[in-house]
């Protein structure tokens, strides 16, 4: 055809495969018959999604959460590193706002829990958890209150997040 350009170069290949996106391994690949109860954190699987229960549940399905999953086979979703010398005159005060918002995030969303608090090297404190995006909140709620430096760090081919703050 004339006028056509057909250099393939210029143009790109239409015929690549699209790559898919990794999803989390720990998320339930399939619909669990309602209601499915965690039986180590009581949790309840209804209307599609993990709930906490209003009240009393009687289910005859029983399923390990995602996030009790995650704790069991000590697989964090998320780190968050925290290091400085105000981290160390502030440790509780900090701390307590970590445990705060985490337990917050996690009455509405029961998969964003905190796994671990432990002592790392070089004084560093290292909050594991088991989503993505409760470090990132709680790297955030840090920073707002105390300043310093926060770097969030995303790799999408494994699904983790780790956050870094310092001050």
């Amino acid at each position: 055809m004339p006028g056509k350009d057909t250099d393939i170069a210029k143009h790109g290949r239409h015929d690549r495969l699209v790559r898919e996106r990794i999803h989390d391994p720990y998320m339930t690949r399939s619909k669990l018959p309602e209601p499915t109860v965690c039986p180590e954190c009581g949790v309840v699987f209804t209307e599609g999604r993990w709930n906490w229960p209003a009240g009393s549940v009687e289910a005859v399905n029983e399923h390990v959460c995602p996030a009790c999953q995650r704790i069991r086979d000590r697989v964090p979703a998320g780190f968050l590193t925290l290091r400085g010398e105000f981290l160390h005159e502030h440790r509780d005060e900090i701390l307590n706002l970590v445990r705060n918002k985490a337990e917050s995030e996690g009455r509405r969303h029961p998969m964003n829990r905190i796994m671990d608090i432990e002592d790392g090297d070089d004084r560093a404190v290292v909050i594991t958890f088991t989503d993505t995006h409760l470090p990132t909140g709680v790297g955030r709620a840090i920073e707002s209150a105390w300043e310093g430096r926060l770097d969030i760090q995303y790799t999408e081919e494994a699904g983790i997040v780790r956050v870094y703050w310092e001050r």
